[in-house]
């Protein structure tokens, strides 16, 4: 086969093809056919008639492609027509109209289970008009009456994942400009890593007393009637840090171990993949030791609320539903509900010392330090104190318990009311609690599992009404084992201990000073910042304000003798650090 090209003939007269009379072009070329296009996807014809009158400043907005290029007006008398859209049968209008918006807003995607009555939807007290006018409770007819409320109507359901609004979060510790960033690792990396320590580590020493637990409270439900929470002003609670323990300091130049920490410190490093809010660690290098430890007033000693959330909580730190006054909030039941739900006869189990950092006569809270060893390698050793909180004796045998509670404080913002929901609905609850506080759980279970706990009591406070946050009360009371609480969770402490070994690993090829391992606030990721030898030591602590300039509850809270008693004001500060008796000691009060 031959492909054969022949002349381009030229046409004087104008654009396109001769006269069909003339010769054909080539041997194969068929005569007497009008040249027509036969269909608009075609590419025949003329490529642009630029004998046509075309004025732009007169072309209408309703026919933009007037133009030398557009042939679908032309004359119908000229030699060679165009189809029309009625002579041709192939021809489509495309519609130019813009989509229609969707109903809910442009974050809203379809879910089939939306509108089932038995999923958990979010309500507010005043419904949007949107949510109104699908209900059909708008105006007259049916019709919408005012300004359309713009929020977005969120369903709640198994397939539903919304995305939360981007945040600007804030670094828990101020980076300085002569601070010295040495690494940056991705929280990528640490879901990647594994190691495997013995089990079960070897208790070197235990301190403190603990009392029993009181079984009544696992009976607890809001549906035979609530516990109001107590509060413990008299009892001392302690957040010391790693260095100022003197059992560590005693236990190092016994050269027991050459890594030291707290269980608080090393849960935070260990679920750090779950965390959203910044937190640091400061990490030191003295000689061939290692200490991690923790600044005075840390974010390590509160409690995050729905730090995992999607709903994104006020940004005003006055506000008693803001990310800081919710952990102080926390801290403040946490510690309560620790000591309420004991036995308190005075009947206490003590152990080989007594509490380290409480002074002779001193009304302390129940727990007890145990202070365990780990073997990471065969010449590397790691010591934590881990902290329980209660004992519990079940026909002669005793076992450790530790103490936490999860508060509610609005029901709009998790769409799970605890006092409808308890009850029928547990799973549910834990569910939306594990999507909301993934980070904390994941932490409380390392502490428990770090403890040695044989379970983990885990308590549902609620406030008394959602604008009240110095009144709570105990719905509920349920108990975990750790390790299977742990598989439930997805909590795998290979990667756990896995994630502890690369950062002593990384910070033991350090030379000696001091380091701080940041939690990015915006990404996620940790960084590791080489710090002054003096960095942190001269922070400022919040203080107590004085009684008369603290923060009163509402007027209508303080009708009886207990409400007047809490009003403390949410100023107060969880942590304040003071100095006695030649150690660094934090006592925890109200909030």
């Amino acid at each position: 086969m031959v492909f054969e090209i022949g002349a381009v003939p030229f046409n004087p007269d104008g654009w396109g093809p001769l006269d069909t009379s003339s010769p054909p072009p080539l041997s194969n070329h068929l005569s007497n056919v009008p040249f027509a296009p036969f269909s608009r996807s075609d590419k025949l014809g003329r490529i642009a008639d630029w004998t046509r009158n075309y004025n732009p400043s007169s072309a209408s907005r309703n026919h933009p492609h007037h133009s030398v290029f557009d042939f679908a007006l032309d004359d119908p008398s000229s030699a060679s027509p165009a189809l029309t859209a009625d002579e041709d049968p192939s021809f489509r209008l495309v519609d130019g109209k813009p989509p229609p918006r969707p109903r809910f807003g442009p974050r809203w995607r379809f879910n089939p289970n939306h509108n089932r009555p038995n999923l958990p939807q979010r309500r507010d007290d005043n419904p949007s008009q949107s949510e109104k006018d699908s209900r059909g409770g708008g105006g007259a007819g049916g019709q919408r009456s005012g300004p359309p409320d713009r929020r977005p109507f969120r369903p709640y359901g198994p397939n539903f994942h919304p995305r939360r609004e981007a945040a600007v979060l804030k670094s828990s510790v101020d980076i300085q400009p002569e601070w010295t960033m040495l690494e940056q690792i991705p929280f990528s990396t640490f879901t990647k890593l594994s190691y495997s320590v013995p089990d079960p580590p070897e208790d070197l020493l235990v301190c403190g007393a603990l009392e029993f637990y009181d079984r009544g409270y696992d009976r607890v439900n809001p549906r035979s009637g609530e516990r109001r929470l107590e509060r413990f002003k008299s009892r001392n609670f302690f957040k010391v840090t790693t260095t100022d323990d003197p059992v560590v300091r005693r236990l190092a130049n016994e050269d027991r171990a050459t890594v030291f920490a707290t269980d608080t410190i090393l849960s935070a490093l260990m679920c750090a993949p779950r965390s959203a809010y910044s937190w640091d660690v400061v990490v030191q290098r003295v000689g061939n030791k290692l200490f991690f430890d923790k600044r005075d007033g840390s974010q390590l000693d509160l409690l995050s609320v729905n730090e995992t959330s999607q709903e994104q909580l006020p940004d005003s730190k006055d506000d008693i539903n803001s990310a800081h006054s919710l952990s102080v909030e926390a801290a403040y039941i946490n510690q309560n509900f620790s000591q309420q739900v004991l036995v308190r006869d005075g009947n206490k189990v003590t152990f080989d010392e007594p509490n380290p950092f409480a002074s002779e006569g001193e009304e302390v809270a129940s727990v007890a330090y145990r202070y365990r060893r780990w073997k990471l390698d065969d010449d590397l050793y790691l010591v934590s104190r881990c902290e329980v909180h209660a004992i519990s004796d079940n026909k002669g045998q005793r076992s450790f318990l530790t103490l936490n509670a999860l508060n509610e404080f609005d029901p709009k913002y998790t769409g799970v009311d605890w006092r409808q929901k308890l009850e029928t609905q547990r799973g549910a609850v834990l569910a939306t609690e594990l999507k909301n506080n993934a980070n904390k759980l994941a932490k409380w279970t390392a502490q428990a599992m770090l403890g040695g706990a044989d379970l983990m009591k885990i308590g549902y406070v609620s406030r008394t009404h959602p604008r009240d946050h110095y009144n709570h009360a105990i719905l509920s009371v349920v108990g975990y084992k750790p390790r299977e609480f742990a598989a439930q969770i997805n909590l795998n402490p290979a990667n756990m201990w896995g994630i502890v070994k690369s950062v002593v690993d990384l910070c033991m090829k350090l030379n000696e000073g001091k380091y701080v391992i940041v939690k990015d606030p915006m990404k996620p990721q940790v960084r590791i910042y080489e710090v002054p030898p003096d960095a942190f030591e001269n922070e400022y602590v919040e203080e107590p304000l004085p009684e008369e300039e603290q923060v009163q509850p509402p007027a209508e809270d303080q009708t009886d003798g207990a409400s007047a008693e809490v009003a403390v004001g949410d100023a107060v500060a969880v942590a304040a650090s003071v100095e006695g008796g030649g150690e660094k000691k934090e006592v925890v009060s109200e909030a």
